[in-house]
């Protein structure tokens, strides 16, 4: 049962936070789709379906210690391995990329919750190793726990959230006391090796996105065509924007392509224009310092690495969509957390917070 004392270490900021972000969510998804569906609001109730769904989640685990998690790590790696070598047998294809699971009322993205199995996995097993990484060969070990799942994510192929999985791992092995001088020659060593292989195993419309990135002029209309737009978008919102609903040009008339998922804070930018934007950044930017602040103060390794693996996740996403939207990062396909539509990330990043907050609430023994 859920001990009442708990309470007062409850960082309601944090999930006032996450409620606001998620509020002007089913706003922007509510105008970026409104057109495109005469008007029926399907987006938006699904989206504010799962949220009370990822809400009621968010409960059920902060009322479990978060240090039980600890015990059941190895089988939740081996579940996180299983969910994606369903995708494989079971799997739905889409957009080029098989990487859903069809429960008939629900597409399971076990991706998005292989994010937070490897966070709580490597939050073991880098407590275990606090510390003892002396040797540049120390950081071995946890390349191999993370490569196995990365590598079957890669495969789908969902590229974006593989990279995801590498910021998670950089940013927690820093914090449980790998050398930063070890990590930076492991970064060198793997964009000098790395890359070219990484070409000859890309898909062509993979290559076409980085080409198009590099070069948009020279393929305007096809794999350039949405981040052009989404550029024009944000860049026709102005200070203030253009208005709600029918008042964006670019999302009303789906120059902007996918705008209620990948390319959201471009419909948000055109308008509610750069005002909204700022608003939305600095929400995250609260959000991950709350993150950060019950990391500084976790009773135990465990959950300390747990907090920073949810803040470099987020971060990581967070930077990468809206360089994307903008135009300063490559079109990768990561949803904007809590603003994207889509079930399985909803949830899994409601389970994140909740979790995070499991931790902040038990940052001090109980004494009776």
């Amino acid at each position: 049962m859920f001990d009442r004392r708990l309470v007062r270490n409850f960082d309601f900021l944090l999930l006032l936070s996450v409620f606001a972000i998620v509020l002007l969510s089913l706003l922007i998804i509510s105008s970026a789709t409104m057109d495109s569906l005469a008007g029926d609001p399907f987006f938006v109730k699904r989206q504010a379906t799962w949220f009370f769904v990822s809400f009621i989640a968010l409960l059920v685990v902060i009322n479990i210690d978060y240090t039980q998690f600890y015990r059941v790590t190895h089988y939740l790696y081996g579940l996180n391995l299983l969910l994606l070598l369903a995708v494989f047998l079971l799997g739905r294809e889409g957009g080029g990329a098989q990487r859903w699971i069809d429960l008939g009322f629900f597409n399971l993205q076990p991706s998005e919750f292989a994010k937070l199995f490897i966070i709580i996995s490597l939050a073991r097993h880098l407590a275990a190793r606090e510390g003892n990484f002396a040797s540049i060969f120390s950081v071995i070990p946890t390349f191999l726990h993370v490569s196995l799942p990365m590598g079957m994510i890669f495969l789908q192929p969902n590229l974006g959230t593989a990279l995801v999985f590498i910021a998670i791992m950089f940013g927690m092995l820093f914090m449980a006391g790998a050398k930063a001088k070890h990590l930076l020659l492991y970064v060198v060593g793997s964009l000098v090796v790395g890359l070219p292989l990484l070409w000859q195993v890309l898909r062509d419309y993979q290559r076409m996105r980085l080409i198009s990135f590099i070069s948009p002029e020279r393929d305007a209309l096809s794999g350039a065509f949405q981040q052009i737009q989404s550029v024009i978008a944000v860049g026709s919102g102005g200070v203030w924007g253009r208005g709600w609903f029918a008042e964006g040009t670019q999302s009303s008339l789906s120059f902007t392509l996918e705008p209620h998922t990948d390319f959201i804070f471009s419909v948000l930018a055109e308008q509610i224009g750069f005002a909204g934007g700022v608003v939305l950044i600095l929400l995250y930017v609260f959000l991950t310092f709350r993150v950060i602040r019950i990391a500084a103060v976790a009773k135990d390794t465990f959950g300390m690495l747990i907090c920073i693996g949810v803040a470099s996740m987020l971060l990581f996403q967070i930077l990468i969509n809206i360089g994307m939207t903008v135009g300063v990062m490559p079109v990768t396909g990561l949803p904007l957390p809590f603003m994207s539509y889509g079930g399985s990330s909803l949830l899994m990043n409601m389970l994140s917070i909740g979790l995070v907050l499991n931790i902040g609430m038990r940052r001090h023994r109980l004494m009776f």
